[in-house]
């Protein structure tokens, strides 16, 4: 017989028993839906990790005041009462350390925004004019403010879309006055829309002053709490982390059984520790769901046998007027294939609906994988071949004459 013709009978016998057909493809369709649903809940999280992690800027070190050691583990305390961290610091950072490109104090402050009858509480980072540059952060209208305003602490003031959906909707902000802690700002820019990290937290409600200007006429201190530091290239993110490191550690005269008192943290390697949790995370939840396929497998290499028990006289038929082991075998192997893959398919169906689905209901991210739905259709077949060779291989080794007599 031709190839199509066995494809056309295994078909037929499918149809005999459909609800026994649909029954051992559910546990293909559960497993093949499982692993893509999982797959893309593990990849959209990976995504949106490094989403957030991008959306922080290029080549980003931060540069922190303080060190706190909790268990072995240490890192840096950004504290506001830790003095180990100084303008003049960050000024030696960027003249003599060459793999630095840019660099920006961070002094994070929280106040009350006023204009008119309405007002917003909302964070104040002081920060340079290059932290646009650092953290990608585009201009949606009016300018950044200049090393003119840093220099002169001028009362100068950029504010996030939510900050201005809140305070100046229907108008244009740029150039209008806030009061800040009853002095009046002048808005000189408006950010670019970023919306919600991965943690929800709106990154748009945010206002950025001169960092000189924060400290004198809101905080009244001298202390930088963080750096953000841009090194020339992401390879040149590991060399700068080790150049800050000695420079400040000749600065504060450390000596060498001393430990740093300031901690320098480079997102590098943020963002490869959170690709191998959420790698590892996303394999466990594969391999997890993988097991239905198996499963499945097995329900079909049990139907296989039992159909080769019901089919013994239509076998020894076949076998009698002339048809091959080789046939009889390939019959039987392509009805498990069809078993499988027709579930298979419904399964990436059912995944891909899953993995649309879950963002709405549950609020996670959630990216579907090509390469998910590929390797679950060659698993699914894969599973069709070596769960269905046995009973295919049973049903060719059958005597023609003893399948005869078979009651």
């Amino acid at each position: 017989m031709s190839f199509l013709m066995i494809v056309r009978i295994a078909y037929r016998a499918l149809a005999r028993n459909k609800m026994r057909a649909a029954l051992t493809m559910l546990g293909v369709i559960i497993g093949v839906g499982s692993v893509i649903a999982m797959v893309s809940i593990g990849q959209g999280a990976q995504a949106s990790v490094q989403a957030q992690i991008s959306s922080f800027g290029t080549n980003l070190l931060f540069v922190s005041a303080g060190a706190q050691n909790v268990g072995g583990v240490r890192s840096g305390t950004g504290d506001s009462g830790t003095n180990t961290l100084t303008e003049d610091d960050l000024q030696a950072i960027q003249r003599e350390v060459p793999s630095v490109s840019a660099l920006s104090p961070m002094i994070n402050s929280r106040s009350q925004l006023v204009v008119g009858n309405q007002n917003w509480n909302t964070s104040i980072q002081g920060v340079s004019e290059q932290l646009p540059a650092i953290r990608k952060w585009t201009i949606d209208s009016g300018e950044f403010f200049t090393d003119a305003d840093v220099r002169s602490a001028a009362r100068v003031i950029v504010v996030g879309q939510t900050i201005v959906d809140n305070l100046f909707y229907g108008t244009d902000p740029v150039g209008q006055y806030i009061r800040v802690m009853e002095l009046p700002f002048r808005v000189v820019g408006v950010l670019g829309r970023k919306g919600q990290d991965a943690q929800g937290r709106d990154q748009d409600d945010i206002a950025f002053a001169p960092y000189t200007t924060v400290q004198k006429k809101l905080l009244g201190t001298t202390r930088i709490q963080v750096a953000y530091v841009s090194a020339i290239s992401s390879d040149a993110t590991y060399t700068a982390q080790l150049q800050i490191t000695d420079l400040l550690r000749q600065r504060h005269k450390l000596s060498g059984g001393q430990p740093d008192d300031f901690t320098v943290r480079n997102m590098s390697d943020v963002a490869e520790a959170a690709n191998e949790t959420n790698s590892i995370m996303t394999w466990l939840l594969g391999s997890i769901a993988g097991v239905s396929l198996l499963v499945g497998g097995i329900g079909i290499m049990n139907i296989m046998l039992v159909s080769v028990t019901e089919r013994t006289r239509e076998i020894g038929i076949r076998m009698a007027i002339g048809a091959r082991s080789s046939a009889v075998r390939t019959q039987f192997l392509i009805e498990s294939i069809v078993l499988s893959l027709t579930g298979g398919i419904i399964g990436i169906i059912l995944g891909i609906i899953a993995s649309l689905v879950i963002p709405k209901v549950l609020g996670w991210p959630t990216l579907v994988s090509t390469a998910a739905i590929v390797g679950s259709v060659v698993f699914s077949a894969a599973v069709g071949i070596f769960f269905g060779y046995y009973p295919a291989r049973k049903a060719a080794a059958l005597d023609p004459i003893d399948a005869l007599r078979y009651e």
